[in-house]
Order: C-alpha cells, then structure tokens, then sequence
C-alpha cells in the first residue's frame, strides 16, 4: 500500500512542503525531489518533517524526470502536485471560497506555474458565477502556460531563473490544460521588476510576506497589464509566503530600485579637499540619502574611458599614450560610486538633473553594462 511504500513528488517547495507536513502527519514515508537551487528555507523546512529531501536537477522539469523514474525503480506513488485530478479538485476549493466570501466578485487573478492552481480555481469559479472573469499570470522567464495554452497542448519552454520560483514549471501539466482552456479567460506574462515591486507592495501596504510566486498576480496590476478591471471588484490570489529571508531582502531592494526609489550613479569628482563634501552636499540638499558609497583613486583611467569617453576619444584612437597622461595630470579626479535612497522615480530624476548640472558629462546614472567596468 502507499502508506507501507511511501509516496515521492517534485516539487520547487510549496507542494513538497504540504506534501511532507501531511506524511508526517499521517505516518507516510515522503521522498522530495527539488530543483537544486531551491530556496533553502523551504528544503529545510521539508527535512523538519522528516521528509527525504532529493536536491536534483537546474529546475522542476528535471526534478520531476528523476523523481518519476526514482518512484518506478523504488515503487513509490508519484503524486503531481500541479496535474494530479484530485490535486486539482483540492486547489479549486479556493475557488468555492472566493465565491462564498465575495460573492459579487468580478474577476480573480491566479498566478500559474503548472497550471493546477489555475484550471482548480477557474472550473470551480466559473461553475458557480459563468460570469466571473478568470486570468493566470506567469513569469516571462518561464511563460511554459502561455506557450501551451497557444499551441492548444503542453510544451517545454526554457526556463530561466526567476524570483517566482514556485512558478518555474518549463511544461504545464495535460489534465490542467485541458481543464483550464475551457474556463480561463487570458493568459499572460510579467517581468521579473514587477514581481519584485509587487513584492514590496505587498510588504507595506498590507504587511504581508508574499513569495514571488504569490505577487505575480498583483504585478500584473501594478504593471498595468489588467486596465480592463479599472473599478471593478477583484480577488487577486496570493498562494505562498515561503521566501528565504536573504532572497526577500534581495526583493525589496530590487523593488526598491525598478520603483525608482533605489538609485544608483557614479560620478567623478575633484580629487581636491571638499570634492567628496560637496558632493554629499548636493545629496543632502536634495533629500537624498546615502545608502551605499565607495571611492577610488587607482582605476579612474578605466572610468575615464567609459565615462567620459568624448573627451578622450581622440587620444584613444590614436593610441597616443603621452596625451592620455598628459590629460590624467591636468585633471585630478576621484571616481565616487554611490546608491542612495529617494522618495519616488520623479524625486530620483530631480537628482539626477541636479548632479547633471553640478557634474557635466562626469555622471553615469544606473547599473552599467559596459564590458570591462568597475563599477
């Protein structure tokens, strides 16, 4: 029997962990198989209930390959935690709430991975009120439902890493698919800055801890994908708060920064006494306040170049070593890299004109991608 045998899954943490909570809560033997960059608090967490903990594979896709052949060769009951038809049947008492707690509901907004969650919610929705409006929301570095909800059937997609970790299912599963084509009214993708916005959303306005794959349905809102529900009564699922601390720190800061509340510039200053106050100055002046700073005097030369790269063009293209020197000893300068806190992405353009007018063609606003810098 499975109690006698023990049952395995894959899973990128949620599944696992409700799966292990309940094998030991029932006395079954439980085998998980998860990505091997699987947020450590959810691995940890499984082990906690004494689950056994299989990390494999670069993402879901291949921890489900391994753990369907390592359940063939031990005799173990696989249960799919996003294609199985009573899994199915369980995620879609959300559903049935949603409709019992709201019941003039206009739509409802469901992040979707592997499609369960999506087709449970959306069967048992529209079932009730035809009218209700029903649409996923996936990550656009694994867009694996959009792709098959296209092509009319399950297809691999590459998937790329992704703060909605739980989302991250390079093929949705057929059972889903074919349940959620009949009551799901739009698909679609967000990107990974509004992900991490609707993250820190979550965090301040509503004192909530919402993994990635929970925000994903409000990042669509934030990013403004869903105008059509302007005014309307809207139920947005939020279906997991397992975030490592670390990574929810990473979260915030990079919500922070596509927020435009994070900013980030290195600018060359005079290397001369007052050089780096004044600069603090015009910080302070403008309401600005200094997160992080770093100043170097050795590798100016480097910045020199991708900085101010007009005013060395010449010299560089004639390969004239004796002027570039000539030109580093007229002009003293200290590299200053800086992020700093603003109030709004209009308070941090206000910034940056103000060191644009202070520090002319010496300012490089955002994170680089030069090929070779330093900053």
């Amino acid at each position: 029997t499975q109690t006698e045998t023990g049952v395995i899954a894959a899973s990128a943490g949620n599944h696992a962990l409700a799966l292990a909570y309940h094998g030991k809560q029932l006395g079954v033997s439980v085998t998980v198989v998860m990505p091997k960059l699987a947020p450590i608090m959810k691995v940890t967490a499984c082990r906690d209930y004494e689950a056994n903990v299989i990390l494999f594979g670069e993402h879901i896709g291949e921890s489900k390959d391994y753990a369907t052949k390592l359940g063939e060769e031990k005799g173990l009951t696989y249960i799919n935690g996003y294609d199985d038809p009573a899994v199915l049947a369980g995620q879609g008492t959300i559903g049935l709430e949603v409709i019992d707690q709201v019941p003039d509901v206009d739509a409802v907004v469901v992040p979707v991975g592997g499609g369960g969650l999506l087709a449970g919610i959306a069967l048992a929705v529209k079932t009730l009120k035809p009218d209700v409006t029903v649409i996923g929301v996936e990550s656009e570095n694994c867009p694996g439902f959009s792709a098959a909800w296209k092509v009319g059937h399950p297809v691999k997609v590459p998937s790329m890493p992704t703060l909605a970790d739980g989302l991250a299912v390079p093929m949705v599963g057929g059972n889903a698919l074919a349940t959620a084509r009949k009551h799901v009214d739009k698909v679609l993708t967000v990107s990974e800055n509004y992900i991490a916005i609707a993250i820190l959303r979550l965090v301040e306005h509503e004192k909530a801890v919402v993994e990635g794959a929970g925000a994903a349905g409000l990042a669509a809102c934030v990013a403004g994908l869903l105008p059509e529900l302007k005014g309307k009564k809207v139920v947005i699922i939020l279906c997991g708060g397992n975030i490592d601390t670390t990574v929810l720190g990473r979260c915030l800061e990079r919500g922070l920064a596509a927020d435009g509340r994070l900013c980030r510039f290195v600018v060359r200053v005079k290397d001369t006494p007052g050089g780096c106050a004044e600069l603090t100055r015009i910080l302070a002046d403008m309401g600005a306040c200094i997160k992080d700073i770093f100043h170097e005097r050795a590798w100016v030369y480097s910045d020199i170049f991708s900085v101010e790269g007009e005013i060395l063009e010449n010299s560089v293209a004639s390969n004239s070593l004796s002027s570039v020197s000539v030109l580093l000893h007229k002009m003293p300068l200290l590299c200053i890299k800086c992020v700093v806190e603003t109030r709004d992405a209009q308070h941090a353009e206000e910034l940056r004109m103000e060191l644009e007018k202070h520090y002319p063609g010496r300012l490089r606003w955002g994170p680089s991608h030069r090929r070779g810098s330093t900053s």
